[in-house]
């Protein structure tokens, strides 16, 4: 039986089309756990920016000299770079025997079958706007009690510095009774953290029920059983208005954590980016999570040095993040990239002030995130372990205002035997700049 590999790259949007590939690969192939084991390899990449891209290319490069080797019989390029650049790669890479779009990723199987029988074809592409099919197989490949939720697909935003909509197609939500079949499955896997991810999860539903209902989501998520934290990601400023921050207040599965990412707080940049929102709107919107719940955990992205900023604008910035004091924020650099509307604008600031920029508001950023994280000094969080770092001595934790990979962890001093995925009552003793230490609550 032929094996199959998948390397996964960029964001939680691809690691889910990744294990829905596993799991329609599944039945046929045997799932190697080491890309040196597999006879085929699919690369499922990231092209939203340069570093991404660069970091694609290199994964293929990489697998594409075990070919040589002689065990590795076909190697398969998926993800955004496929879509973005399909006949450079087969040109520039003879190596690969497949690049397959974002639109037909669900057609892998199909794609296999006519390379194992001999096709010429190489380039297998479809609208980026096809509806992905309901009732996907899946294999997780994340630890055993948090998987990740795609609730839409595609994007119909359009900011001037993004490639997304090109690659990804328009806005398309799945129905509120698929995700939560999917939400049921995963719990009676015994998945206790569903996280909801989306091009914009703010938007859900808009294009199936005539407003956005993200809410009506979270209310029927809210009531599946097994199913203990439910967390947002990549919810827009502009949309988030009293309806759909109700659906986070009044369920309490629903984790006080909102990832918005602002990407400015000049006007002026903000309207050069195509962002539907102003400073004051955003604003107004963390204070009035704030003021319904002080302890929200609020989590955002910014970019500097965006074509035409100013140093005016980036102060303008730098003063905002810090009245707001965001519990998380990362900063990073404008990238240029083609077929974007921002890719002709004048003005372009040279990489080394994007990167002192850069610089200096996450130096900032680290002074407030210890400030922030002092605050809960004394407070009794819930948290659930990610790793054992000694036995029965300290382990790795995330609380729950914590989302993997992104954001910090909590040490966990304890004598008690704990296991990976146990939810515990930690009470917090001290902090550093991104992380808590606690103890167990008896």
């Amino acid at each position: 039986m032929k094996t199959v590999y998948i390397e996964t790259l960029g964001c939680s949007k691809n690691l889910v089309d990744s294990e829905q590939m596993l799991g329609l690969l599944d039945d046929t192939f045997e799932l190697s756990e080491t890309i040196e084991d597999a006879t085929i390899v699919i690369v499922n990449t990231c092209s939203f920016i340069h570093d991404a891209r660069e970091e694609s290319i290199k994964a293929i490069l990489d697998i594409a000299s075990l070919k040589t080797l002689g065990k590795l019989k076909y190697l398969i390029v998926t993800g955004c770079l496929s879509q973005r650049y399909p006949e450079a790669l087969i040109d520039e890479i003879p190596e690969v025997d497949a690049v397959v779009g974002t639109g037909n990723f669900f057609k892998i199987s199909e794609v296999i079958d006519q390379l194992i029988k001999g096709t010429s074809q190489k380039i297998f592409l479809e609208s980026v706007d096809l509806m992905i099919p309901e009732d996907l197989p899946r294999v997780l490949t994340t630890p055993g009690h948090y998987a990740y939720l795609k609730i839409a697909e595609g994007c119909d935003n359009f900011c001037t510095y993004c490639i997304i909509p090109k690659l990804r197609g328009k806005f398309r939500s799945r129905t509120i009774e698929d995700v939560v079949e999917e939400a049921r499955d995963l719990a009676s896997m015994g998945i206790k953290e569903l996280i909801l991810i989306a091009q914009d999860t703010s938007r859900y539903g808009i294009d199936l029920y005539d407003r956005p209902s993200l809410d009506k989501l979270l209310d029927a998520l809210n009531s599946i059983e097994g199913i203990q934290w439910i967390r947002v990601h990549y919810a827009y400023p502009d949309i988030l208005d009293d309806a759909l921050l109700d659906g986070f207040f009044r369920n309490d599965k629903v984790i006080s954590y909102f990832d918005i990412p602002i990407q400015h707080a000049s006007n002026r940049i903000l309207k050069l980016m195509n962002r539907a929102t102003s400073k004051e709107d955003i604003e107004t919107l963390i204070e009035k999570i704030r003021k319904r719940d002080p302890k929200a955990v609020i989590r955002t992205t910014v970019i500097v040095g965006f074509p035409g900023e100013t140093e005016s604008d980036f102060e303008e910035l730098v003063s905002f993040a810090k009245k707001m004091k965001f519990d998380r924020l990362g900063a990073f650099t404008y990238s240029n990239e083609e077929d974007t509307a921002a890719y002709n604008l004048p003005n372009h600031v040279p990489q080394e002030i994007m990167d002192e920029r850069r610089d200096i508001l996450m130096s900032m950023q680290m002074v407030i995130s210890e400030e922030v994280l002092y605050k809960r000094l004394g407070d009794v969080v819930e948290a659930v372990v990610e790793e054992v770092a000694e036995p029965s001595k300290i382990y790795v934790a995330r609380s729950q205002f914590d989302s993997p990979d992104v954001d910090g962890v909590v040490y966990i001093h304890t004598d008690r035997d704990l296991e990976i995925g146990d939810f515990v009552s930690v009470k917090i003793t001290d902090a550093m700049e991104y992380d808590l230490i606690g103890g167990l609550v008896e």
